[in-house]
């Protein structure tokens, strides 16, 4: 039986997927009472916010009220505020955001109102990814309603910008060269976005999910959001379970629950039943994979998958069952790196293919075994050396399967 309650949900249409349109979002209470919060003012629905323990969905996990907070007053910077929401959904294993998109568009704009309030943004830009076509239809037409229906227009613009496919552009400082019309390359920071960020203004980027949360937040109240899950990892969540089992899908549930339960209540189990399992990439395409000994107890939460050994991502769940190949498995996501870096930092560009061409000499029983710990020490020499974390994305699935495979890899090679 699903832990989460029904009414506890924030995006019941993910699982009841009716009529997508401003009437049906109305009738199901999205937009109900803005006016009312929106008088509470700014500070109010920041300290909202950060008292509810949201964190960013897209990631890296920075509470969402504090990163606001960040923003100086009109009066301060004297100049335009933006609110950018990150659509650019390209990271492997994660399709969350796709399904917001989809089925609950009205939740993400009511919530780009609340916050462009509190940062005293009049403008907003949804930037999402160009492999989107029917979403960015779906979303589109939403806005526009939303305009014709007097919801957006007097307070804030939104904006809704196609990207052309760039993975790097799903980093926030390469969105903002992207939205601004040049290549998207990730920027040196210091200064961060909140001082100098779209056009050189004070700008806040959050991911779909964030945003579209806040509302239910709002409504309900941080005290109601705190009651799930566990201490410093609060509030529900939407996992996306891919790979190997035999029900893939994207579902809600609390933060915190385990790793198991969601693969064997939701998505139908492993393929070949739990004994089969051979490891789980538990946050997306780039975080270390955890051997199946460690997939037994381990909750879905940033504190627990920190201390196994992984991260919490987005929650974009890959299962990897005995049948499959993992060492192909990996080289392939070797090979998406690889092609996705923007070649900005040497590091990067040289290294995420030197990992590649090691990680495809492996695969092929071509490498020697010494290979392997001087593929370890490459990705070493390559993480946190960089402008953005593309080149950290592109280590620690390698580092992963190096440090629970190890035997595996090196039966495969030669000498």
């Amino acid at each position: 039986m699903p832990i989460i309650k029904d009414e506890n949900r924030v995006f019941p249409n993910i699982a009841r997927r009716d009529e997508i349109s401003l009437p049906a979002a109305v009738k199901n209470g999205d937009f109900k009472g803005v006016s009312d919060i929106l008088a509470k003012g700014s500070a109010w629905i920041i300290d909202e916010v950060k008292n509810s323990g949201l964190r960013g969905r897209g990631g890296a996990g920075f509470a969402t009220g504090v990163k606001w907070s960040f923003v100086p007053k009109p009066e301060v910077s004297k100049k335009p505020h933006y609110l950018v929401v990150n659509a650019d959904e390209s990271e492997p294993g994660t399709c969350k955001d796709r399904q917001i998109i989809t089925w609950e568009p009205y939740k993400l704009i009511e919530g780009i109102i609340y916050a462009a309030a509190a940062i005293s943004a009049k403008t907003a830009y949804i930037y999402i990814r160009g492999e989107f076509y029917k979403e960015w239809q779906i979303l589109e037409n939403a806005v526009q309603e939303c305009y014709k229906a007097g919801i957006l227009g007097s307070n804030i613009d939104v904006f809704v910008h196609r990207g052309a496919g760039a993975y790097i552009c799903g980093e926030e400082t390469a969105l903002l060269e992207s939205l601004e019309g040049k290549k998207g390359m990730p920027r040196l920071k210091p200064p961060f976005p909140a001082v100098s960020g779209l056009y050189g203004c004070p700008t806040v980027i959050n991911n779909v999910e964030s945003i579209a949360s806040v509302p239910a937040i709002l409504k309900r109240g941080a005290a109601w959001y705190q009651s799930m899950g566990r201490e410093n990892n609060r509030g529900t969540k939407l996992y996306g379970i891919s790979g190997c089992v035999n029900n893939p899908c994207v579902i809600e549930e609390e933060m915190s629950v385990p790793m198991k339960y969601l693969i064997e209540e939701y998505a139908g189990g492993v393929i070949g039943g739990w004994e089969n399992l051979k490891a789980v990439i538990p946050g997306g395409s780039s975080c270390p994979m955890l051997p199946a000994s460690s997939c037994n107890d381990v909750l879905m939460d940033y504190d627990a998958l920190r201390a196994a050994g992984s991260s919490f991502g987005t929650a974009g769940i890959i299962v990897i069952n005995k049948d499959c190949d993992v060492i192909d498995a990996i080289c392939n996501l070797a090979h998406f790196y690889k092609h996705e870096s923007c070649g900005q930092c040497t590091p990067c560009r040289e290294g995420t293919s030197w990992m590649y061409y090691i990680m495809c000499d492996i695969r092929d029983g071509k490498a020697k075994k010494s290979d392997v710990d001087r593929l370890f020490a490459l990705t070493k020499q390559i993480e946190g050396n960089t402008i953005c974390a593309l080149a950290d994305a592109a280590a620690w699935p390698i580092q992963g399967l190096i440090r629970h495979f190890k035997d595996e890899m090196l039966e495969r090679c030669q000498m």
